[in-house]
């Protein structure tokens, strides 16, 4: 028995979920999931929607692991507007863990992206951890660029939503799963273990491969004044 776990734990370990990409190969697949979102009118995240959002989280690539039960992973980043509202801050690697990610999942990768909607929700994002659904309230987001948030749900929530597998592009509520900084990738990144707050609130110079995403954000978000 003892030999059969050492062996299942060493499977899993070695298995392509488990595979990490460099943070900067991260951030690009961030903007890439972005654009390819938004660059389908019909099928995007509404626009009224993102020209609300206080916060913008991207992971790309969430996987569900084929060895180990129910654990879902995932590494993205997290950015903020600016207090101004002209242009976004220096995104903030974090981690997504655990949680209900519904059946569009499965046992493939998927690309989720999140709005945060107001105030409540943007300071959540301070903490050393959070869980979508009990530390931030969470709802599956309408698709496509001119659809309304009707629903009580997507109006209260401070977080809403999305999820793309295999071209499918659809609303999906992550609760249960937790988020967290990646203070290591951020030290990739800003040459020090920062936190999310740390990031979001420095005056540090913007990585470059951070960019491609910033840039990405700023053509599909209207600035807030």
């Amino acid at each position: 028995m003892k030999k059969l776990l050492v062996l299942t734990v060493a499977v899993a370990c070695s298995a392509p979920w488990l595979t990490a990409k460099g943070t900067d190969d991260r951030l690009h697949d961030a903007a890439a999931v972005f654009h390819e979102i938004m660059a389908t009118p019909d099928k995007g995240i509404p626009q009224d929607l993102l020209n609300r959002a206080k916060c913008v989280v991207i992971v790309p690539g969430l996987k569900k692991g084929a060895f180990v039960v129910g654990a879902e992973y995932g590494k993205g980043f997290v950015t903020c507007r600016k207090p101004d509202g002209m242009g976004w801050e220096d995104p903030a690697a974090i981690r997504v863990e655990g949680g209900s990610f519904g059946f569009q999942i499965g046992g493939q990768e998927t690309d989720v992206v999140m709005l945060v909607m107001n105030d409540r929700g943007m300071h959540t994002l301070d903490k050393d951890k959070f869980t979508l659904g009990a530390d931030a309230s969470i709802a599956a987001g309408p698709v496509g660029r001119t659809a309304a948030a009707e629903t009580d749900a997507m109006l209260n929530s401070e977080i809403l939503s999305w999820s793309r597998t295999r071209g499918v592009f659809a609303g999906i509520a992550l609760k249960g799963a937790t988020l967290r900084p990646d203070m290591d990738d951020n030290r990739e990144l800003y040459g020090q273990r920062l936190n999310t707050r740390e990031v979001l609130h420095s005056s540090m110079a913007t990585p470059p491969a951070a960019q491609p995403l910033i840039s990405e954000l700023d053509r599909y978000s209207m600035h807030k004044g």
